[in-house]
């Protein structure tokens, strides 16, 4: 069972280019992994693909990844491993390829499984020993997780974003995509909760957890895909989940206190959300504000119509039955077919012309 923080503490570093792997090394250091994450444990990175194409503030970036990996090493973990997932609209193989994941795993030998792979993993009922606030009436059957997580402490690699359901997203939502199966998206209504449910999962399953969050290319606007990227350059790590998200969305411009899945978590005792009560090392951020807004798109609208609106009640009849497959398309169409040749790849286009589109582009594909 992992240790649930008993210091609220976030490392900051600004950061550049030409020396944002060293920094990533002090940064995981600075954040007092070793407290977090014991020597002799399988260390899973869980690294967050919210698309797959490679657009700029949605996705763990390389040198996020390759930063965290030799912090790691350097610190002795030996064992360590990169478990992917897939949604209904997003494909991790593609994913892992176009944001260039695949030859950073390589080259420093750090094996990848799936856990929608039953070669890899199997997904097994698992009781949890904490009250649930959701998931035990979302999924009355059981609520599923990977046999493989098991045992091991896992290390979330999100990036400084907003969300188009929760505002923000980060270390905590970061488990959606890893604990939940194909029928996550029942959840959609009640995600909130959902999350300090998993974090909750997550302190029973674990040995440790941690997370590295990667800001130096921040999402504003409809996130987690279609967004207007921006440069910050700021990099965070914390092994209290609910405090680094905390500090992620005060940096973004937004009331920590009010997003009801970083209230709810610190209500349960689960970290802390209160940036008054959080220690900041590196960096001083107090007048850092980057006035982000989340704004929709045309599927967030539909989205949250029945998600949270007057469709509410129907929703088991729109996504329990094959009527899903409605939504699924449609979403897939607007983001894949719609949305990414008209304006994503333009946007991905001016930022790999800028200083860390070209440090991207350094990592071969």
């Amino acid at each position: 069972m992992a240790k649930k923080p008993t210091d609220a503490k976030v490392a900051v570093i600004k950061t550049e280019p030409k020396k944002v792997i060293s920094d990533y090394i002090k940064l995981v250091k600075m954040a007092d992994v070793e407290k977090y994450l014991p020597r002799g444990k399988t260390v899973i990175l869980k690294d967050n693909i919210s698309w797959h194409f490679p657009f700029p503030g949605a996705n763990t970036t390389p040198w996020q990844l390759e930063g965290t990996i030799l912090a790691l090493r350097e610190l002795g973990y030996r064992d360590i491993v990169c478990v992917q997932n897939r949604t209904v609209v997003t494909n991790a193989f593609k994913g892992e390829r176009l944001n260039r994941y695949r030859e950073v795993l390589k080259k420093y030998s750090v094996p990848v499984y799936y856990n929608f792979l039953s070669k890899d993993m199997k997904w097994v009922i698992y009781k949890p020993k904490a009250k649930m606030l959701v998931l035990d009436k979302i999924f009355p059957e059981g609520i599923k997780i990977p046999d493989y997580f098991i045992g091991k402490s896992v290390l979330h690699l999100p990036t400084t974003k907003c969300h188009i359901y929760t505002t923000t997203t980060g270390a905590m939502k970061n488990a959606f995509g890893g604990l939940l199966n194909t029928k996550r998206h029942y959840t959609h209504s009640y995600i909130h909760k959902t999350l300090v449910d998993l974090l909750n999962i997550q302190y029973e399953i674990h040995s440790g957890v941690f997370a590295v969050m990667d800001g130096t290319t921040a999402g504003d606007g409809p996130g987690p895909r279609t967004m207007v990227p921006v440069e910050k350059d700021y990099m965070l790590a914390s092994g209290d989940q609910v405090a680094i998200d905390a500090i992620a969305a005060k940096m973004m411009g937004f009331d920590p206190t009010k997003l009801c899945f970083i209230k709810e978590a610190d209500r349960a005792g689960l970290g802390c959300g209160k940036p008054e009560k959080i220690k900041i090392v590196g960096e001083d951020i107090s007048k850092v504000n980057y006035n982000f807004k989340v704004g929709d798109n045309a599927v967030s609208t539909g989205g949250k119509f029945i998600w949270f609106g007057p469709l509410f009640k129907l929703q088991k009849f729109f996504f329990h039955t094959p009527l899903v497959n409605i939504f699924i398309f449609g979403s897939a169409f607007y983001h894949d077919m719609f949305w990414w040749p008209i304006k994503g790849k333009r946007i991905l286009n001016k930022w790999l012309k800028t200083k860390w589109g070209r440090l991207f582009n350094s990592y071969k594909e």
